[in-house]
């Protein structure tokens, strides 16, 4: 993907969050909290195989969770030491990780096979872009946080403490994961089950503070999560939709590259979409959490609460292809680590050492279709969330190669690249915010 200038830019405003595709929701990994008790579920896995069904339980969960910390919420005016979601159980509910697994990957398999994995980058540089989609994703100034009127499952999320042999629960692993995404080892989406990207997110925050990287949660890790965190701050709030909120432009995304490049923007489909990657949430996390919601101006929703962003001086980051992660470097510290796709079978990232040589938010995108062909054409897309680069687009020394963000953040680390580094659209705002042009970029 090389970089190229282009002088006109339309107007856009917002991108497309794939719903389609989850990680795991309900699928708790077992090592991941082996110092949880482990309890066998009694569920049929074959009965939760259906991404459906697995996502109908996490609403039934919800439910039966505000029943039972309401009884808990009275039990612990009588004996405050105990926490408030050690009875949350969800081993009845936990998904077959391998069923989901594999319809992820199907899914993810559909979206690669598309005609625009063949393109290149392009900068926009009028200065009439209209950064809408990015400050939705990066700045909280005038948005509405409040926690009074909190759900007994929320509360009980934001209330949830580490021990050793508590019970398997979606509050602890909803806090546990807003805490790695606080503390700059980005799970990916927030989706309230344990998938590979948390089991990655945590070993990397050990790897940070000089823990055993084990993956899995013990009293030292909970320590260090927790010691630079008010514990006071909710994981879950309330946020109320605000007029800005409901203007943003929604439209359906085209399929192929000849349709798309005839629409303005590539923006998001729906407000639930939007809400999805500006709060680092699966967006059936979202849906389930809101249940009934109609996402109007002046409502009041559940969201995660986005931590405080990184402010650090990125000089090197190293793309590991066989662990998928993204390590970013100030000097010899690691600060922070994103799930990340780095290349495919068919078009492999190169190995070596290259830099950074230019920074682009929003860019365009060429496409080319059915390249190497007496039938070769070549489309322009225009900028947005879910442009094929999403909403950064960092060129290495390497031409045509580059760190992007990504249409589809909960296929991070499940699918594949035309040989670049993707990430989140939120990650990656994250690193561009930070490092610096000419900083080294290994891939190994």
């Amino acid at each position: 993907m090389t970089m190229i200038l282009k002088n006109s830019t339309p107007n856009y405003l917002t991108r497309l969050l794939v719903t389609g595709v989850a990680s795991g929701l309900l699928a708790f990994s077992s090592p991941a909290l082996a110092q949880q008790s482990s309890t066998t579920s009694n569920e049929d896995p074959a009965s939760l195989n259906n991404d459906t069904g697995a996502v109908d339980r996490l609403q039934q969960l919800i439910d039966e969770t505000e029943a039972t910390a309401d009884t808990q919420a009275r039990q612990q005016q009588t004996n405050p030491q105990q926490a408030s979601t050690d009875n949350l159980d969800t081993d009845k509910i936990t998904a077959d990780s391998t069923a989901v697994d594999k319809q992820v990957d199907q899914e993810i398999a559909t979206q690669n096979n598309t005609e625009e994995d063949a393109g290149q980058a392009v900068a926009g540089t009028a200065l009439d872009i209209d950064e809408g989609s990015i400050k939705s994703i990066e700045n909280k100034n005038g948005k509405i946080y409040t926690t009074t009127n909190l759900s007994s499952y929320a509360r009980a999320v934001n209330s949830a403490v580490w021990s050793p042999n508590m019970r398997k629960n979606t509050a602890m692993t909803v806090k546990m994961q807003a805490l790695l995404d606080w503390n700059h080892a980005s799970p990916g989406p927030i989706d309230g089950g344990w998938g590979m990207n948390s089991i990655k997110a945590l070993a990397n925050f050990q790897t940070m503070r000089g823990l055993p990287a084990t993956g899995k949660m013990d009293s030292a890790t909970w320590t260090e999560l927790t010691k630079n965190i008010d514990p006071k701050q909710p994981v879950l709030v309330e946020y109320t939709i605000t007029k800005d909120d409901v203007k943003t432009t929604f439209a359906p995304t085209p399929s192929g590259s000849e349709a798309k490049s005839k629409v303005k923007g590539l923006y998001y489909q729906s407000i639930q979409e939007m809400f999805g990657e500006r709060f680092h949430m699966d967006i059936r996390y979202l849906n389930k959490l809101n249940k009934g919601k109609r996402f109007v101006e002046g409502e009041t929703i559940t969201v995660i609460n986005v931590g405080e962003p990184l402010k650090a001086k990125v000089n090197r980051v190293v793309a590991n292809k066989a662990d998928k992660t993204l390590y970013a470097y100030a000097g010899d510290k690691l600060v922070a680590t994103y799930p990340t796709t780095v290349g495919s079978t068919a078009t492999p990232s190169p190995t070596g050492t290259f830099k950074i040589v230019n920074k682009v938010k929003m860019p365009w995108y060429r496409s080319t279709v059915n390249k190497g062909t007496d039938k070769k054409q070549v489309f322009m897309l225009p900028p947005g969330p879910n442009n094929p680069v999403g909403v950064v687009w960092m060129g290495l020394s390497k031409p045509s190669y580059g760190i992007h963000g990504s249409p589809v953040p909960e296929g991070i680390s499940r699918q594949a690249s035309a040989g670049c580094v993707r990430l989140t659209n939120w990650d990656v705002l994250e690193l561009y915010a930070n490092i610096e042009k000419g900083a080294t970029v290994e891939l190994k």
